[in-house]
Formats: structure tokens, C-alpha cells, sequence
């Protein structure tokens, strides 16, 4: 039977990945394993195609401040799966394109396992559903747990 030591939960605070925390929470308690939340601030030369121009200052002042505000969500969730399970959990915030940002950690921490919501929360979602996943599931070297 497959029993993973190490799971990667990536979220985007979304429906799906509230699903996929707590699907790897119970996956965790069963095989006494460590999770990884990873959440993913989206750099914006991911915009490049746009035809916007946004000053190089104030690209770093929202993404400074997308990081912060996603270090709170991800300490806050942490704080609750503590409160309710008896599993390790660790967090990181990283700026980048989600799903290479995604596979880099499943590299480099070792993961077995990633689990993670099927659909995201893009503003786009009716062309991009799921794009970030399906990326995911074709280059990780690892189970990925697509949850829905």
C-alpha cells in the first residue's frame, strides 16, 4: 500500500484547495505524514501579453504585498489544521509561474505525494480551468491527487 511521507498541498485559497487540504489532511493522519502547503503569487511578466504597463515599482509593491497577505492565509490555516489534527504542517510563499514553482518544490523537499485542487480561482477561468493542475499532473514526478 502507497503511504506517503511528505505531501504538497498547493492553494490558492480557492473552494478546490480547501477541499485538497483537508483530503491531504486526512491522508496525513492515516500515514503519520508531513505536509507542505505552497502557495504561489503569480510574478506578473505571467502578463506580458497584455497590452498594460505597469511601472517596475509598482509590480514589486503589489507583489510584496500579495506575499504578505498570503504568509497570513497560509499562518491562519496552518493555526487551524494544528487546532484540529495531529499532523505536521509547514508552509511556504513563493513568487514565480505556479506550476514550475509547484514541481521546483516537489524537487527539492522530496515529495511523494502532491494533492491538489483541480480548478483554480482565475479571473479566466472558462479558458485556463484547470490549466495549472493539468501542468502539474504532466511533469510531476510524483502521485498527484487531483481533488474536486
Amino acid at each position: 500500500m502507497f503511504a506517503p511521507k511528505s505531501i504538497l498541498v498547493p492553494t490558492d485559497f480557492s473552494e478546490h484547495s480547501d477541499k485538497a487540504i483537508r483530503q491531504a489532511a486526512d491522508i496525513a493522519e492515516q500515514n503519520d505524514s508531513k505536509i507542505y502547503l505552497l502557495h504561489v503569487v503569480g510574478w506578473p511578466q505571467e502578463f506580458a501579453n497584455y497590452t498594460i504597463s505597469i511601472a517596475g515599482e509598482t509590480i514589486k509593491t503589489i507583489v510584496d504585498e500579495s506575499v504578505k497577505a498570503a504568509t497570513k492565509s497560509m499562518q491562519a490555516e496552518v493555526d487551524k489544521l494544528s487546532k484540529t489534527r495531529k499532523i505536521a504542517v509547514t508552509y511556504d510563499v513563493k513568487v514565480g509561474v505556479p506550476h514550475q514553482q509547484i514541481l521546483k518544490e516537489q524537487d527539492e523537499r522530496k515529495i511523494d505525494l502532491i494533492v491538489m485542487g483541480s480548478h483554480g480561482r482565475s479571473e479566466m477561468t472558462k479558458l485556463l480551468v484547470g490549466s495549472v493542475a493539468d501542468r502539474v499532473l504532466h511533469g510531476a514526478k510524483c502521485p498527484v491527487l487531483l481533488v474536486r
